[in-house]
């Protein structure tokens, strides 16, 4: 698979704590040149980078991040005040106590909620994987497509691992024909991307690939 192929799939992205708006506008730059899927931003410069990027590139961010043990609620705010400030995509996080205890219509009305706060914004569920049984992922898959999201998606990158084939295998065997599958956290060789995307993912999140396209351009190789 060609690079740039690869990187139309790529939600190249920036969260860490510390970023500034320097770094922000840095990636937006890296996006446009190299005609990523989009950006994913912290919150607090979503109506910044919009501004920034014109439509040019779809601006993403995340909600509940990273632990989804927020409410309902306050999830649903975040939602509605990432959309107006310009977002149009939101990756949000699961309240994985409530899926540890088995509360899964909870769940599944969060999921529905925030869907209908997006709209026609697409809704991405973060699992956060390496904190669940397979039968807790497989039981995620059926509730993230009962609830009518856009994608499931493995991983926050802030927890205690992130993507991995088996996990990317097993969404695609058990989502809904309408949920597509984003994979993130340690995607960092293309080759890695590319198998990603082999197996069923049609969204990479990772700050890595852009770094890698540039090194290789500064290396000649």
């Amino acid at each position: 698979m060609e690079t740039s192929e690869i990187l139309k799939h790529v939600d190249h992205t920036l969260l860490q704590q510390t970023a500034t708006w320097e770094e922000i506008r840095q990636i937006c730059d890296d996006a446009v040149r190299y005609e990523t899927a989009s950006v994913c931003i912290p919150p607090s410069y979503v109506k910044q980078a919009a501004t920034y990027m014109e439509g040019k590139i779809p601006v993403c961010t995340v909600i509940g991040f990273p632990n989804g043990y927020m409410t309902t609620k306050t999830k649903e705010f975040e939602t509605k005040d990432a959309i107006a400030d310009g977002a149009a995509e939101i990756d949000m996080v699961i309240n994985i106590g409530w899926l540890k205890d088995k509360k899964y219509d909870q769940i599944e009305e969060e999921i529905r909620i925030l869907k209908a706060a997006c709209g026609d914004k697409i809704l991405k569920v973060i699992i956060e994987t390496c904190l669940l049984t397979e039968e807790e992922k497989i039981k995620m898959c059926e509730i993230v497509t009962n609830a009518g999201a856009d994608y499931i998606k493995t991983s926050t990158g802030f927890s205690t691992a992130g993507a991995v084939f088996a996990d990317v295998e097993l969404f695609a065997k058990h989502v809904g024909p309408q949920v597509k599958i984003k994979a993130a956290g340690g995607i960092s060789t293309m080759d890695d991307a590319e198998k990603f995307l082999s197996l069923g993912a049609d969204r990479l999140g990772t700050s890595r690939m852009i770094k890698l396209v540039n090194q290789e351009q500064a290396t000649g190789y």
